[in-house]
This record gives C-alpha cells, structure tokens and sequence, in this order.
C-alpha cells in the first residue's frame, strides 16, 4: 500500500501554521467563504496573493 494518502496535486501544501482571529475577523472570513464557495483556507491564500501583488505592483512603481 502506497504511504501517500488523497489526491495528487500538483502545489502541494505541507507547512501548517496557525492563527489568532477576532470574532469580527472571523466572521469576515466566514461571510467570505459562504458567498464564493471556497474555503476558508482558500481565502487566506488569496488574501496573501492581494497583499503581495500591491506589494510588487508598489516596488515596480518606486522604481520607475
């Protein structure tokens, strides 16, 4: 029997981490995930994605 368990994928996600939230906080991400259908996770990631690419869109325009 195979050691690997579930779908394969193609961007795995092996680091974990946890986070502290309010409850208005969380209730943001909740509203968010029942209203595109994704998860919670989901969600986070494409927080992640936002900041970053305001992040390199702003050190672009620095340089320009």
């Amino acid at each position: 029997m195979s050691p690997r368990t579930g779908r394969p994928t193609d961007d795995p996600k092996g680091e974990k981490i946890g986070i502290r939230l309010s409850e208005a906080d969380l209730e943001k991400l909740e509203y968010c995930s029942s209203r595109t259908g994704l998860t919670r996770a989901a969600i986070i990631r494409k927080g992640i994605d936002i900041v970053y690419n305001e992040l390199k869109l702003s050190e672009a325009n620095e340089k320009d």
